[in-house]
């Protein structure tokens, strides 16, 4: 229903420059191109505050009207809700299309709206509605809870859908292309799937080089595929190294 793993296909807006060019190797993948350690660590750091607010609701004094269902359903909805939440911030994908061919490495990057967020939201809110639903007929107060969680949800859902700050905020497209004559070190990163292609080349209406790196990220079952190819296409002056990669991104 929400094809989390469903394979990429390349946006409208990009196109292989290079279609002509028989193709070596592709691939496409989901991956996070920033530091992955930064980000586990905001996400735990948010996790207390999760944590501490379902457990209040859990644990708070009771009053007349609260029932130990209830107060159970809403500490479960706030923690899922809210997780879901801060991993959604702290832990995003940016999509990748990878196309490799006689002249260099071709690639795409883009970042779309996930597909399964405001389906899974809608869903969610409709399932917690009828739960609440149902237990209002045991117990009226229920009612209340109904209006606060699942109503709270359903329009956060509708403001989702109609944001035009939200779908911007979620919506990158870069295509880029590097030379193999370009290229002057590869790293093959010990610490995560992927490599590090350190590049140079002339700046354009000066006598300037211009350095950069870029980060070519694959499953770890194409990896041997993927550093192979890479390396029969390097110039034999370039260094070919194995070592730790920090993601500054």
């Amino acid at each position: 229903m929400f094809k989390f793993n469903k394979a990429l296909d390349l946006p409208p807006q990009l196109q292989w420059k290079f279609a002509n060019e028989p193709e070596l190797l592709g691939w496409t993948i989901r991956a996070r191109n920033y530091n992955t350690f930064v980000a586990n660590c905001m996400f735990a750091f948010s996790s207390i505050f999760v944590v501490g607010g379902a457990s209040y609701f859990l644990y708070r004094h009771p009053t007349p009207e609260d029932g130990d269902i209830s107060r159970i359903l809403f500490s479960l909805g706030f923690f899922i809700f809210f997780s879901l939440l801060t991993s959604s911030m702290t832990h995003q994908r940016m999509n990748y299309a990878y196309r490799f061919t006689q002249s260099g490495l071709e690639y795409c990057e883009w970042k779309e709206p996930a597909k399964w967020v405001l389906p899974f939201l809608k869903w969610f809110t409709g399932i917690i509605a009828i739960i609440f639903i149902f237990l209002a007929t045991i117990d009226p107060t229920f009612l209340i809870g109904a209006l606060i969680g699942p109503g709270g949800m359903g329009l956060m859902y509708l403001s989702m859908a109609n944001s035009k700050g939200f779908q911007s905020l979620h919506t990158e497209y870069h295509h880029y292309f590097i030379h193999w004559n370009k290229l002057t070190n590869i790293t093959i990163a010990t610490n995560r799937d992927m490599v590090e292609l350190e590049f140079k080349y002339p700046e354009k209406n000066t006598n300037d080089m211009l350095s950069g790196s870029q980060y070519v990220f694959f499953q770890r079952r194409k990896k041997e595929q993927v550093v192979n190819l890479i390396k029969a296409q390097l110039p034999s002056s370039v260094p070919c190294v194995i070592g730790k990669v920090e993601v500054l991104n």
